[in-house]
């Protein structure tokens, strides 16, 4: 069984930049798309974006494009989500997820999730 544990959250200002890295213990390679999700507060969980089991395809929120970027380390089993230029409405918890599948998923085929890591961008 797949598990997932973000690390790298914090406080950060406007413009500033943070990763994120999810570890994976368990067979992820054995085809796992992931993805990262994010749930400001009072709102309902977004898609961030995600990338495939293969690692060659990835794609994104419209609202991250350019500024984050997704990447996976199969040998690590590590994922990562560099953020670049934050702004405030990037603040929330920020949850890695795995989805059993060799294309990209849908949302609803996620379906194991890491604890959660929180990001704060003050003005």
């Amino acid at each position: 069984q797949v598990q997932l544990v973000e690390s790298g959250g914090g406080l950060v200002q406007v413009g500033d930049s943070l990763r994120l890295s999810c570890a994976a213990s368990g067979p992820t390679s054995d085809g796992y798309a992931m993805g990262w999700f994010r749930q400001a507060p009072g709102k309902g969980r977004e898609w961030v974006g995600e990338v495939s089991a293969s690692g060659l395809v990835t794609r994104y929120e419209d609202s991250v494009k350019g500024r984050f970027t997704i990447s996976r380390d199969m040998a690590q089993n590590t994922l990562s989500l560099q953020m670049d230029n934050l702004q405030v409405d990037d603040t929330a918890v920020y949850y890695c997820a795995a989805a059993r599948t060799w294309g990209l998923p849908l949302r609803l085929e996620y379906h194991i999730w890491g604890q959660g890591t929180q990001v704060t961008v003050s003005p």
